[in-house]
């Protein structure tokens, strides 16, 4: 979408320095933007390579002078730059309508301007918030709820009894609701313990492709408002996840263990079970948290047996020589 430099820094309540009535028609890094791109520049380092580009419109710190371009000022301006991409390319409205082929139980409620498309199945006692868009092949199972204005992408599968709240996004191939790995080994053989508990995902979440997230055992598997969680992640049964903490591909997350608030968890990491994450804390990437250790608030673990970022490199050190 088409806006000026002007209505641009309107909506980030910032200020623009330079011709505000130039076109912003999209966003782009310093080497491939055209002249009506939208870049940004965030450190010291890259001013070389803003200088350079074509792009006359930049966001950048206050006070941030760029010779011949237009400059939209904010005091973090990587967060603005994706505050501006959302506003300049809002996503289109898919058509309220649920596809003839489409299977759609009696008792399933949905909300308005709800898109259901083809070979979609929605079992019985749904309930599906307005404005949601259920892609094709999803399979939703019985009992399970879908807030408003959420999208599920093609071939997401809900097992029965899966709650999402509103405003998520939920990308191919997840499945949300399997059953645990839980298993007792007695009389010869191993028997399997009960997984009757659900999921419960809230608001403004986003799981990326092949992600699973299993149902809980006897109790809940909970994931917080704004959690984003990238490709091929398992959540295992009973994991709480807190409020705006971002995992990375790859990671494997073992039963009962919890993550606070506003954790980072890098790609591939392994989480044991029962763990406990405090809020604030950091995952190095491949990191190992073993069994039952608790990451306190705040701490940058790294390595396996993950420990303390520090001592990680101090050790690391050593072992290379």
């Amino acid at each position: 979408m088409s806006r000026t430099a002007k209505e641009v820094a309107v909506y980030l309540r910032a200020t623009v320095k330079g011709d505000g009535e130039i076109f912003v028609r999209g966003v782009a890094g310093p080497e491939k933007a055209g002249a009506e791109d939208l870049i940004y520049l965030d450190a010291p380092r890259n001013r070389e390579r803003v200088m350079r580009s074509a792009a006359r419109c930049v966001v950048a710190k206050p006070g941030t002078a760029i010779a011949g371009k237009t400059t939209i000022e904010a005091e973090d301006p990587k967060l603005a730059f994706a505050k501006a991409a959302a506003f300049l390319f809002e996503k289109s409205e898919a058509k309220p309508t649920v596809h003839a082929t489409a299977i759609v139980a009696a008792s399933a409620k949905l909300g308005a301007n709800v898109s259901v498309g083809p070979y979609v199945v929605i079992e019985d006692e749904v309930r599906v918030g307005e404005g949601t868009v259920i892609e094709a092949f999803c399979f939703v199972g019985r009992g399970s709820g879908i807030g408003a204005d959420c999208r599920l992408h093609a071939r997401v599968t809900l097992y029965a009894g899966a709650q999402i709240g509103d405003r998520t996004e939920i990308h191919s191939g997840v499945v949300v609701g399997g059953d645990g790995f839980g298993y007792v080994f007695g009389e010869g053989r191993q028997w399997k313990f009960p997984q009757i508990g659900r999921v419960e995902i809230g608001n403004d979440v986003e799981i990326g492709c092949n992600t699973t997230i299993d149902r809980g055992s006897l109790g809940d598997t909970r994931i917080a408002d704004g959690v984003k969680i990238d490709n091929l992640v398992q959540v295992a049964h009973n994991v709480e996840i807190g409020a705006q903490t971002v995992i990375a591909a790859q990671t494997g997350i073992s039963g009962s263990s919890i993550l606070g608030s506003r954790v980072m968890v890098g790609g591939q990491a392994g989480i044991g079970d029962h763990c406990r994450i405090e809020d604030g804390a950091s995952v190095g990437g491949q990191a190992g948290v073993v069994v039952g250790k608790t990451v306190r608030s705040g701490e940058v673990v790294w390595g396996t047996p993950a420990r303390p970022l520090g001592k990680f490199k101090q050790q690391y050190g050593w072992l290379t020589r």
